[in-house]
């Protein structure tokens, strides 16, 4: 991820084919951080979404406490599209998991800029002290699923990936999902709200897609389709994380570059 340079500071796919595979894991590999994962819900088409990205980029990739990574995911809805500018990299996917979260948390609608952190808690995407106060209340909860990425390989129109999670008996009805995201991006608007602006965006998803349950056997592979907008080329990481279901807790994560 290009944020990794940036050192200690503060925080659609288909044909997805599940098999087991048996995979070693090295005794003396080294400790790998506890994932804090950020989702940003945002728009090109929002005037107020820029400072929000801004706030994404600023956390994305660093370490607020040693062993802790604050993995970012920006993901862009639909809804903003027929008010003068059509966001590239919008998706109904993420507007549909954002719809998810509006539910859980009981919301009267949904909204942008909008940050959920671990699946836990969500408020305005440009608010640093709710942002901070988020990332505290995490950084002293156990992951419940210990969730690494072992391994990734294109072949054709797809990517293997292989991975192992564990975690206890009740949790084996946990969804794991796949995202696929830009390092960065960047676009220039011509119309609607942020007409004439060049705006920037970190950790933007490409695809997000429900690829497993956690189960029994640790080690999985799955076969994950690219999507067509999905280009073979530096720039891109695959994130890999397990949520309660009903757009639940954030149980553990991992990413790796692509």
């Amino acid at each position: 991820m290009a944020q990794l340079a940036r050192g200690i500071a503060m925080v659609f796919l288909s044909n997805v084919v599940t098999l087991t595979a048996q995979v070693v894991i090295k005794a003396d590999s080294p400790p790998r951080p506890k994932v804090i994962l950020v989702e940003l819900f945002t728009s090109e088409g929002c005037s107020s979404c820029p400072p929000a990205d801004k706030l994404l980029r600023e956390i994305d990739g660093t370490e607020p406490v040693a062993g802790q990574l604050i993995v970012g995911i920006s993901e862009h809805v639909t809804y903003w599209n027929s008010l003068g500018w059509s966001d590239p990299f919008s998706s109904s996917t993420y507007t549909d998991r954002q719809n998810s979260y509006g539910t859980r948390f009981g919301l009267e609608s949904v909204y942008t800029p909008q940050m959920v952190v671990n699946g836990t808690e969500q408020f305005v995407g440009s608010d640093r002290n709710s942002l901070t106060n988020a990332i505290r209340k995490e950084q002293n909860r156990t992951a419940p699923v210990d969730l690494h990425i072992l391994s990734s390989s294109f072949s054709g129109g797809s990517l293997t990936v292989n991975f192992s999670a564990m975690g206890d008996d009740s949790l084996h009805d946990a969804d794991i999902f796949a995202v696929l995201a830009d390092d960065a991006d960047q676009s220039i608007v011509l119309h609607g709200e942020n007409a004439g602006r060049t705006l920037s965006h970190v950790a933007v998803a490409r695809s997000i897609v429900h690829v497993a349950k956690l189960r029994a056997v640790a080690q999985q592979t799955v076969e994950i389709a690219l999507p067509a907008s999905f280009h073979k080329t530096p720039g891109h990481h695959l994130i890999l994380f397990a949520q309660a279901p009903g757009s639940g807790r954030v149980l553990g994560a991992d990413f790796r570059p692509l």
